[in-house]
């Protein structure tokens, strides 16, 4: 006599070395080209990155270009030219944005003009350097006339406290732009330009001079 009985075959995996059962529903898809359905992707360690790195943002690079901007003199030890060979975009912006703020007085419209100014005036600035021989991008232009405004933001409580005394605010505004142009002036203005240096520095003095009237005349 023969006897016996069919039972469903005893299927055991393999993960990472430890053999696991396999339920009849797995074996029956298996049999079946549907194993691909039971796959399990592997985590991206790319897709796990910190919010600030996916955005490429670097606080200490902007902490430092801020540093270099705020305090221009070649005495104090700074690698300026990171200001301008290393541009990035969000510090700029940051800076611009900050500015753009404590020029409302309630007129948030302010703030897209600002930032509209920012851009087309780094734009005009980057033609003319570009017209006159200077070896300079859009993106660097546009990352040295933000980070300079850095200086009228410190001027700006100054001008509160002293608005009712005429000839105080005035030198300190002069000395705002000039500390603003200096900087921004010293990182784009290279030996390259030679003799036509005031070309490109006087619309540079005249762009941050209009930022400031944004933000004393509105």
């Amino acid at each position: 006599d023969l006897s016996g009985s069919i039972a469903t075959p005893d299927v055991k995996l393999n993960l990472g070395g430890e053999f696991v059962k396999e339920s009849t529903a797995s074996t029956f898809l298996r049999q079946r080209g549907y194993g691909w359905l039971l796959e399990v992707e592997d985590d991206d360690p790319e897709d796990n990155k910190p919010l600030l790195e996916e955005l490429d943002i670097d606080l200490k690079d902007i902490y430092y270009k801020i540093r270099c901007v705020l305090m221009p003199m070649p005495s104090l030890g700074f690698n300026r030219q990171v200001v301008r060979d290393n541009p990035d975009f969000w510090g700029p912006l940051a800076v611009v944005l900050f500015f753009s703020m404590i020029s409302l007085y309630g007129q948030f419209k302010v703030v897209s003009w600002i930032i509209t100014i920012w851009i087309f005036g780094s734009l005009t600035i980057f033609l003319l350097a570009r017209v006159l021989g200077g070896e300079v991008a859009y993106g660097q232009v546009l990352g040295v006339i933000g980070y300079s405004l850095l200086p009228l933001i410190v001027i700006a409580p100054l001008l509160l406290v002293v608005g009712s005394f005429e000839v105080v605010s005035t030198l300190i505004k002069l000395f705002g732009v000039f500390w603003a142009a200096y900087s921004a002036a010293s990182l784009l203005v290279g030996e390259e330009f030679k003799t036509k240096k005031p070309l490109l520095i006087y619309p540079i003095f005249l762009l941050y001079i209009y930022f400031l009237s944004l933000y004393t005349g509105v």
